[in-house]
């Protein structure tokens, strides 16, 4: 399994960092590089303890499905989703949010497993790390420019 994080400052309060983190809608904008948009998703934006969302993006040049469900959530603070059906063997991303004198550090840390034994370990190492971590960073920024805003 491999895990990731990413620590960004932003220069917001942690409310403010926390619901966009959870709005679906952003999320789909955040990605937009990749034509992520949102299949399913509850009524609201911003999602809560429970909820399912499924979004298609485009990785690889393949098109790719992702549901996943909140499964840990601690507002301000904490929220977690993980998923339900898509490509990897496990995914699960844990969104942190912690008070500090700019505003709030926002971690992210990503845990994943690929399918298909040694030939997914292979590709968790040299081709997905870089690519998830890309798109982690890219997300964060995205994120702290519209908090900041």
């Amino acid at each position: 399994m491999a895990v990731l994080s990413v620590e960004t400052s932003i220069a917001a309060p942690p409310e403010v960092c926390f619901d966009l983190a959870r709005d679906v809608e952003f999320h789909a904008e955040s990605l937009a590089h990749t034509g992520e948009r949102v299949l399913r998703r509850p009524e609201r934006r911003l999602l809560v303890l429970g909820d399912d969302v499924e979004f298609q993006g485009r990785h690889f040049g393949i098109r790719f499905r992702l549901s996943a469900r909140i499964t840990a959530f601690d507002p301000p603070v904490y929220f977690r989703d993980e998923m339900t059906r898509g490509p990897f063997k496990t995914f699960a991303h844990e969104h942190c949010f912690a008070p500090s004198p700019e505003g709030t550090i926002m971690r992210d840390v990503l845990r994943f497993e690929a399918p298909l034994g040694l030939l997914g370990r292979l590709a968790e190492r040299f081709l997905l790390q870089s690519h998830l971590e890309a798109i982690l960073r890219r997300r964060a920024q995205a994120l702290r420019q519209a908090a900041e805003r």
